[in-house]
């Protein structure tokens, strides 16, 4: 219980940083979207408008510590503001529109590439300069070498514009009503494959190699030597208990993973124009939008620390050392 304790601790302190931070970066950055407004009407919108708009987007002057506890309070009431590009929408609704999409990228992706990951790591690590030792993991690392928007182009200009096997944009048919209908789980699934195949293209080579290491770490154990000695067989062995042991590392990994992919699903959704945070993000830059900015890092960095948290509940419950 202390050990959980002392997590709990240091994750809720890591978030209390991120959200100053979040807090800050924005608010750094030259201008605002009203001067931004008044600079595009050239001189047409007098003063008395532009102050209005102030007043009415939450930009009014003031202490920096006065609005870093406004900001504290609408946290934790999910009172997130209204979003400045399409006012006065809240900030809290549309990002509850968006996340589910991201949330589906980045989880299923994560899980294809982790169950992929794993099984030809854990082959390759126990068959040792075999064929899938020597190939896949060199063939991996040369196509997730890279970067993520050059595949998501290439794949945007070859399937989708090019062949037109796959949809262009959007999460699902606009024509179709959202429901839990075949024809709109479908449609979905299909404007998903071109974005999860991208992820799953630039991170599948690292978990091969994480798996494969941890594999050959746990293979040069005395238990290993002694269950081959027992007259276990090979699959025993391999799957109860090398592959359980070197999930350890592996575990941690898969939570930081998850955040890391959405935090760069914004390159994937803004070459195919899929409707997540990671687009949202992108166009709340270009407008200047504070209140969505703001909302989209603080729910990237919630997602990494939240799912490391869950890594370290895990470690604990497959590494029974650290109960002591």
């Amino acid at each position: 219980m202390g050990f959980i304790l002392r997590r709990f601790m240091f994750y809720l302190i890591a978030i209390l940083i991120a959200i100053t931070f979040n807090f800050l970066i924005p608010r750094l950055m030259p201008g605002d979207p009203v001067d931004a407004l008044f600079a595009s009407a050239q001189g047409r919108m007098p003063l008395e408008t532009l102050q209005a708009y102030k007043e009415m987007l939450g930009f009014v002057d003031g202490p920096l510590w006065i609005q870093y506890l406004e900001y504290l309070k609408s946290i934790f009431t999910w009172d997130l503001g209204p979003t400045i590009m399409l006012y006065p929408l809240p900030v809290s609704e549309l990002l509850a529109a968006k996340l589910p999409w991201t949330i589906g990228l980045a989880g299923m992706s994560t899980v294809i590439c982790v169950m992929i990951g794993l099984i030809i790591g854990t082959f390759a690590a126990y068959n040792r300069g075999g064929f899938t030792d020597r190939f896949m993991p060199a063939f991996w690392a040369f196509v997730g070498a890279m970067p993520q928007p050059v595949t998501a182009l290439f794949l945007f200009f070859i399937l989708a514009l090019s062949w037109k096997v796959f949809p262009l944009s959007y999460g699902a048919n606009p024509d179709l009503d959202p429901g839990l209908t075949w024809e709109y789980i479908s449609s979905v699934l299909h404007h998903a494959i071109l974005p999860i195949t991208c992820m799953i293209v630039g991170g599948i080579g690292a978990w091969i190699f994480n798996m494969r290491n941890a594999m050959i770490n746990v293979l040069g154990e005395d238990y290993i030597t002694m269950a081959k000695a027992k007259g276990l067989s090979n699959r025993r062995v391999m799957t109860h208990y090398a592959a359980r042991n070197a999930l350890l590392p592996v575990v941690t990994a898969v939570s930081m993973q998850i955040g890391f992919v959405m935090a760069g699903a914004i390159f994937i959704e803004t070459v195919f124009n899929y409707p997540g945070v990671g687009l949202l993000l992108f166009k709340a830059l270009g407008a200047r939008d504070y209140p969505t900015m703001q909302a989209c890092f603080l729910m990237i960095v919630v997602f990494v620390l939240v799912f490391n948290f869950i890594a370290d509940l895990l470690n604990l419950w497959l590494d029974p050392r650290l109960r002591k």
